[in-house]
């Protein structure tokens, strides 16, 4: 078995959000929105500091050419970059693949941004690259991570105790979750429902 189609850079739109290929162009974009709630501030999570932004971009990319990741930048429809997002542990004799290294800037949670998001990926997987699983993982610290991600419909596997150490130099668990094929249209209908809903709430009427 392997992916459908080859696995490779992407544009994904929706009415929300845009996900662009990682580009060092988007660094300064990247930087504004890392300011926006200051993310690398919480000890749980991954986020780079502004001055690590540059370095993880390069990370990034080169795990992109070696065939690791596929990242992208996630873009407001006005071009107002929010964050970034991949494709990685692609592993295409299942195929299979994870969701993750997700960051946004804090004034866009809630918004629906991420939820579309993550609709444009998995459809991708799912529907393009014929995928038989999507997983994601989080830290057992990140409970809005942890949170969020079943809210999209994803099943928690189990979790990974100790798995490594966060940059404080405590020890991590990990919390594994995934999706499987026969259970992306009901995923689907579950996510498009949540942005309908999200759409008419905000709705201005005349």
């Amino acid at each position: 078995m392997t992916f459908a189609q080859p696995i490779e850079p992407v544009t994904l739109e929706g009415r929300l959000v845009r996900l662009e290929p990682l580009a060092r162009a988007h660094s300064a974009g990247l930087a504004e929105a890392l300011e926006d709630g200051r993310m690398w501030d919480r000890w749980y999570t991954s986020v780079p500091s502004p001055e690590g932004l540059s370095a993880e971009i390069d990370r990034r990319l080169a795990l992109q050419d070696a065939g690791q990741m596929i990242p992208f930048t996630a873009l407001a429809t006005d071009g107002t970059v929010l964050g970034m997002t991949t494709y990685y542990d692609i592993d295409p004799d299942v195929p299979r693949l994870e969701i993750g290294y997700t960051w946004n800037r804090q004034s866009t949670h809630g918004t629906g941004t991420n939820p579309e998001a993550k609709l444009l990926l998995l459809g991708h997987a799912f529907d393009v690259l014929g995928c038989e699983c999507v997983g994601f993982r989080t830290q057992w610290a990140n409970v809005q991570s942890r949170e969020a991600i079943a809210r999209l419909g994803a099943k928690q596997d189990g979790v990974l105790r100790s798995y490594r150490r966060y940059r404080n130099g405590a020890l991590q668990d990990a919390v594994l979750f995934s999706i499987l094929r026969h259970e992306w249209p009901s995923v689907r209908a579950h996510l498009r429902h949540r942005l309908r809903y999200r759409a008419a709430e905000y709705a201005v009427t005349p």
